[in-house]
């Protein structure tokens, strides 16, 4: 019977050992340079070192490296989930709702799988809920947490100082807003004693997906004509689409209900995404803007109709994507 667990364990496992689930695995076991065993991967210094430490220290329990990941994701997953229902609960919104707006958005496949999603939102979350509480040491510190997972931590950052400044806090308490750059400056200067370059994460996009500046009606046409192809990716370059006009609405409405501090956020990864030689990852990106699952909570709170048409409409294609991602398809 315990043969058979374990075998059963393994596949399972092994259905998640896909795409960037492998790189952060070989990050983790190797470093940035790389399993020693395979050509050179120039694009692993893309990934920021939180997640792969926190591998390396989950390892040491758990044998398999997409297992620590997939444990990792789980945990942070559900202190992700209870800081998105406390947040929307303070703006008087359903945390309930607000959760199951995130977990029924067709890419949260990737909060189960050994990605980074989970365990940034399981910073940046409380981190904004501290910051409605006026919790300025302890925001600063989990902005920082954050900043070692993505670099979206850089635009979580941003929005702190946005929202200092709305509240008019005390100028004395504004150096804790530099914690969460501290993260990213230090991983710059860890590239640069290893290699030389101080743009290692910059540069390392370039060189694994090609991800270079274009002005945004050229990132548009690019990935339009794809998504209008036949190619392999076409239906992946269809959702990024859809994935880039959700992101434009959602800034909007952010900037509509004067929201500065969250429309600074959203704004700053949509320029970043919008802005690249093609869209990619668009629609995984948005599992991140926490202030769009408070939004829709507010909207469907006292409207149960609201959220099951939302899971009528959505829910289908969680399924889809969760099955995409488990037979090793492009799903985001």
């Amino acid at each position: 019977m315990s043969t058979l667990l374990g075998v059963a364990l393994g596949e399972y496992v092994d259905r998640w050992r896909r795409w960037d689930v492998v790189l952060f695995a070989t990050i983790a076991e190797h470093g940035y340079g790389g399993d020693p065993g395979e050509p050179p991967d120039h694009g692993l210094p893309a990934f920021f070192p939180g997640l792969p430490l926190l591998m390396r220290l989950v390892h040491l329990v758990v044998p398999d490296w997409t297992a620590a990941g997939l444990l990792i994701s789980l945990v942070a997953g559900a202190v992700a989930m209870v800081a998105l229902a406390r947040l929307a609960e303070a703006e008087g919104a359903s945390g309930w709702m607000a959760v199951l707006a995130l977990l029924l958005f067709p890419t949260a496949v990737f909060l189960t799988a050994g990605y980074s999603e989970a365990l940034f939102l399981a910073f940046a979350i409380p981190a904004w809920l501290a910051v409605r509480q006026g919790r300025w040491p302890q925001a600063a510190v989990l902005a920082a947490g954050a900043s070692c997972v993505r670099v979206t931590g850089l635009f979580l950052a941003l929005a702190l100082m946005v929202e200092f400044r709305v509240r008019r806090e005390p100028w004395h308490r504004a150096w804790w807003l530099a914690l969460p750059f501290a993260p990213p400056a230090g991983y710059s200067v860890y590239h640069h004693g290893r290699s030389g370059d101080w743009m290692a994460w910059k540069n390392a996009q370039e060189a694994g997906w090609g991800r270079t500046f274009a002005w945004p009606w050229e990132a548009w046409e690019t990935s339009w004509r794809e998504a209008m192809g036949d190619g392999d990716f076409a239906v992946g370059f269809r959702m990024e689409i859809a994935g880039a006009v959700v992101t434009v609405c959602v800034l909007l409405w952010l900037l509509v209900l004067r929201r500065w501090s969250e429309a600074v956020y959203t704004g700053a990864q949509a320029a970043a995404l919008l802005t690249s030689a093609y869209y990619l990852s668009i629609p995984r990106s948005l599992l991140l803007c926490f202030p769009l699952w408070v939004l829709i909570a507010k909207v469907a709170t006292g409207k149960a109709w609201v959220m099951a048409l939302y899971a009528l409409i959505l829910g289908p294609l969680v399924l889809l994507h969760t099955a995409l991602f488990l037979d090793g398809a492009w799903a985001g």
